[in-house]
């Protein structure tokens, strides 16, 4: 089980391109696994910084995100805000690049599998 973040900010989603699989080369949210005896909110904002160098309020659980494939992975995506860290995003970890995209361009990035698709019903997306 892993956490992601959605954190959406002046009309802009930050979102990260995988340096590492699974998924590698692909655009996504920040998130990854817990840690032994972290809560899920603590699990997503230490995720968001490791990936992006920027700090993040974890508040409301947004969804679960479902990945079958060779391997299967569960998501829960929480809601950020954020709050410090890093003047702007800055690959760190498992990021090749981390960048605030706006929201009318996510849907033409080389996503991982149904990202988009999940965000505009979660209404993130409204395209």
């Amino acid at each position: 089980m892993g956490v992601g973040c959605v954190v959406v900010r002046d009309g802009a989603l930050l979102m990260v391109r995988r340096g590492k699989e699974p998924a590698k080369g692909l655009w996504s949210l920040p998130g990854g696994r817990l840690e032994h005896g972290e809560s899920l909110a603590e699990a997503a904002a230490r995720e968001v910084l490791e990936e992006t160098g920027l700090k993040v309020k974890v508040s409301d659980l947004l969804g679960v995100y479902e990945v079958l494939g060779d391997t299967h992975y569960v998501v829960l995506d929480y809601i950020g805000e954020a709050v410090g860290g890093a003047a702007g995003p800055t690959a760190g970890e498992d990021a090749a690049v981390a960048r605030w995209v706006p929201l009318e361009e996510v849907s033409t990035l080389d996503c991982t599998p149904r990202l988009s698709e999940t965000l505009r019903a979660w209404k993130v997306l409204t395209e």
